[in-house]
């Protein structure tokens, strides 16, 4: 037996879907992982109401390059997609659209507070 959607539309369509604060929250800190480009374990993410909406609060780290490198080469700044305070505000974006088309939750903002800095190019021993 097949169901047929113009014939029992109520069938198909009853009950809730919801999304727990957890999975926001993961997928939140996986959005901004990407997006500063530090593992999401390393990133703490706070919801609050705005209204109706949500908004988010995170705390993170962010991925620089080592500074004797950029000593001997500041173009190296240009490719971790430059300045810090550039990157944060580029980075909000893209984790709100990721996160509101990820999971239809309508957020108002995202807050990023940057922590500390991971560093993921070490200078040479001398």
């Amino acid at each position: 037996m097949t169901l047929d959607a113009e014939t029992t539309p109520s069938r198909l369509y009853n009950g809730h879907n919801r999304i727990s604060t957890q999975a926001l929250t993961s997928l939140a800190k996986a959005a901004a992982g990407d997006a500063l480009g530090i593992p999401p374990h390393n990133v703490r993410a706070d919801w609050s109401d705005d209204d109706g909406l949500l908004a988010l609060s995170l705390v993170t780290p962010i991925k620089i390059p080592a500074l004797t490198a950029v000593l001997r080469d500041p173009a190296r700044v240009a490719v971790f997609g430059g300045p810090i305070w550039e990157r944060a505000v580029a980075a909000k974006s893209e984790i709100l659209t990721k996160v509101t088309e990820l999971s239809g939750a309508r957020l108002s903002r995202v807050d990023i507070r940057i922590s500390g800095a991971h560093v993921t190019e070490r200078g040479r021993v001398r």
